[in-house]
């Protein structure tokens, strides 16, 4: 299937949440008379209560409702087309890309962040095989060294696409896993690394000082990185995404986030909160199971999808 119809299929239960608020705010918009101005007060509170019901987010609501009342739409088709273009530029940066190593940067290094079950292996998982497929090296670094079985997850990961792989016995200290990985890739001229983190709550501020260890000793040992900071999240958890991706944020950097299960919630609505409200971009969201269902992503296919299907 291909990226678009996979979107519009993963968007589905947010799409529908969305219209089922949106639609009686769509109808009062075709029953204005066009000698009135458009569209009144009303209408515009009710199509705020639609969006925060599909947890966009009260900063994020309040600017796209802006755009609405200034652009004055008076039938379904324009107040669909101004939702577009304002989700659209909500979600964007000008100028963002396909998610891919830099030229000139080897080893491209990314350190993979996220609370428990989010998904962080099975990403790396399937950015390895993605990075793999385009003739790149890629070594994965198991620095998640207490969830029983991540090693092997990782290493299953690992033989599916064709990456080679760093890791230490259970309970090693992950920063120093981290330096034998990055000190590995350096002395094979590996292309990209992926350092996989094991699980933490955001809230816990031993474990997130932990990862500042770990990303201090990977600047020590690759200057300039970590290249990336990813933090993956969890579609379904809808706010309470959003405030995950705050306290990594403050703690670590973000660079970048990956929304994961997609295609399982109607809360998709939480990627206009994590990039208008936090200014982090979307680099890559997660609409199945398969190896292929990561894709980068687009702004202006999701805002489409979103909004129209």
């Amino acid at each position: 299937m291909a990226f678009w119809d996979r979107l519009k299929s993963g968007l589905a239960k947010t799409r529908d949440a969305l219209r089922q608020s949106l639609d009686p705010v769509l109808e009062k918009i075709e029953r204005l008379d066009p000698t009135r101005p458009a569209p009144d007060a009303a209408l515009l509170d009710s199509l705020e209560e639609a969006l925060i019901a599909a947890d966009v987010g009260v900063a994020t609501v309040e600017a796209l409702v802006e755009r609405v009342r200034r652009a004055r739409p008076r039938d379904r088709t324009e107040l669909e087309g101004v939702l577009v273009e304002a989700v659209a530029q909500a979600v964007g940066r000008p100028g963002q890309g396909p998610w891919a190593p830099p030229a000139g940067v080897q080893p491209w290094v990314v350190l993979v962040i996220g609370v428990n079950g989010t998904g962080k292996t099975t990403t790396i998982g399937k950015l390895a095989a993605r990075e793999t497929a385009r003739g790149r090296g890629v070594l994965l670094v198991a620095a998640d060294t207490f969830r029983a079985a991540a090693g092997e997850q990782l290493a299953e990961w690992a033989r599916r696409a064709g990456a080679e792989m760093v890791r230490q016995k259970p309970g090693a200290d992950p920063a120093a896993v981290a330096h034998d990985g990055l000190e590995a890739a350096q002395a094979r001229g590996t292309d990209v690394v992926f350092i996989d983190t094991a699980g933490r709550l955001h809230t816990r501020l031993n474990l997130m000082e932990e990862l500042v260890k770990v990303k201090r000793v990977i600047a020590r040992q690759v200057p300039g990185a970590p290249h990336e900071v990813l933090l993956v999240l969890d579609a379904t958890l809808g706010q309470n995404g959003f405030a995950q991706a705050r306290e990594f944020h403050a703690a670590l950097g973000v660079t970048g986030v990956a929304l994961t299960k997609l295609d399982g919630t109607a809360r998709g609505g939480v990627v206009l909160a994590v990039a208008g409200e936090l200014g982090l971009p979307v680099r890559l969201i997660g609409v199945g199971e398969g190896m292929d269902d990561l894709d980068d992503f687009d702004p202006r296919a999701f805002a489409e999808a979103l909004v129209r299907g």
